[in-house]
């Protein structure tokens, strides 16, 4: 298990828009309490594949986290193990009931992202928790109201602002459209 300190001293890549990467896995997954989405994003932080699954209720534990990040990267993209160095970086988004402040839980899902991205040759990024408060990257402070763990169902590309309307996001460059082949949802 990591704590948040470890997590903040461990040189973890900011992402550069947060709320995009958090409001499209939003949308493509639809997240309930206890649902784990795992995602690979490119250098240019556009999602490269996706997978989303249901924590089973059984003890935190970190090993059991990695093994099942583990099978999610392996099921929606090739390793990296081949490159001298990670170009892609692998984030983790985690529905859960609660506050957003840091839980034991949180540092077993963090300890499980980061081995499962060495194993699998990714880089390790950002750890994302959704709750009913909002959504947070934890180890950097950075957050927002919307989408959260009760939020509707919006399309891919929509995101709702703070006072409940709609706004079209832009375009996404291409490649958009072979990131979705690659998401999977369990």
């Amino acid at each position: 298990m990591l704590q948040p300190a470890e997590w903040a001293a461990a040189g973890i890549p900011l992402l550069r828009n947060p709320r995009e990467v958090v409001t499209g896995l939003h949308s493509r997954h639809l997240p309930t309490p206890s649902t784990a989405v795992v995602a690979v994003l490119d250098p240019d932080e556009r999602l490269t594949a996706s997978a989303s699954f249901i924590r089973r209720a059984a003890a935190v534990d970190g090993w059991d986290f990695r093994n099942a990040l583990l099978a999610q990267l392996r099921r929606v993209i090739p390793h990296d193990l081949r490159r001298r160095t990670p170009i892609r970086t692998a984030v983790l988004l985690y529905c859960r009931e609660g506050e957003g402040r840091w839980t034991e839980e949180d540092g077993a899902w963090m300890w499980g992202l980061r081995d499962a991205c060495t194993l699998h040759g990714l880089r390790c990024g950002a750890y994302i928790t959704l709750t009913h408060d909002g959504w947070r990257v934890l180890g950097e402070g950075r957050g927002g109201r919307r989408p959260n763990s009760a939020s509707l169902p919006t399309e891919v590309g929509v995101a709702v602002e703070g006072d409940g309307d709609a706004k079209a996001l832009p375009r996404p460059r291409l490649g958009a459209r072979k990131a979705l082949s690659h998401s999977a949802a369990v």
